[in-house]
């Protein structure tokens, strides 16, 4: 009941900001994919200059929000979609690594563990390098020390070489609104998602898959998942955020 009514008036927020700000068509769509609906936000190759990661503002102090982010932007800049992008401790620090404009911030994690971060094989979103856009295993990430001028580590990887991740149950029932990346073969699209209701890791990753054509797609998280979409209408808000992926284009 609280997650809907939020989602409602995040919606009714979205609206208002969408009858301020320019909207850049084109790049968010709602989709239906096998019964579920999504929101899909699509990146190009030449777009990769306009993406970027946040976690602190100009004070040192994290951000949290989408709004937030918008009072980084300059003068003309505008925000064409965010969304959270990989897990983070209470302290709102990433769990993994997290580069942006190519300074690292937080080093690499390759150990397993609990919760969905050690669900290995885990990945790193990495963009900028030697093609666009990439989502790499995490420990073939540390083996060739990619370059990266942003990158961010979630997991668990939801494609892994076109393959679903091993431990995906078809039947399983643990659904959540969840969020992810995934990037084209060629490395020169990257689509962002997000799911409208509920659903399982084994149907999100189909999504990416069979859906989207991906064959590596990364899982940012799930629960606290959030879109902000002005082209549609949509500013989600809850709970702060960690770090904070998204798209900003010209005015």
């Amino acid at each position: 009941m609280k997650i809907d009514l939020k989602r409602r008036l995040g919606l009714a927020l979205g609206a208002l900001i969408a009858m301020t700000l320019p909207a850049m068509a084109g790049i968010c769509e709602k989709r239906d994919f096998d019964g579920q609906g999504y929101v899909i936000c699509t990146l190009t190759a030449g777009q990769e200059p306009g993406l970027r990661l946040w976690l602190n503002g100009p004070d040192g102090r994290v951000l949290g929000d989408f709004t937030a982010v918008r009072r980084t932007l300059a003068e003309g800049e505008v925000l064409g979609f965010a969304m959270n992008a990989g897990m983070y401790h209470p302290d709102f620090t990433p769990v993994g690594l997290y580069v942006s404009d190519g300074v690292s911030q937080h080093d690499l994690v390759t150990a397993g563990g609990g919760g969905n971060f050690g669900m290995l094989p885990n990945g790193v979103f990495c963009t900028g390098g030697a093609r666009p856009y990439q989502v790499i295993e995490s420990r073939a990430f540390a083996r060739a020390a990619p370059e990266c001028r942003i990158a961010t580590q979630s997991g668990p990887m939801l494609v892994i070489d076109g393959a679903l991740h091993p431990r995906f149950l078809v039947d399983s029932d643990s659904r959540y609104v969840r969020n992810g990346v995934g990037v084209s073969p060629d490395g020169q699209t990257a689509w962002f998602a997000i799911s409208d209701r509920a659903v399982t890791f084994h149907e999100f990753g189909r999504l990416f898959r069979d859906g989207l054509g991906a064959q590596d797609a990364l899982y940012f998280d799930g629960s606290i998942s959030r879109l902000y979409a002005p082209s549609l209408g949509r500013a989600d808000f809850g709970r702060r955020l960690g770090p904070i992926i998204g798209y900003v284009g010209q005015n």
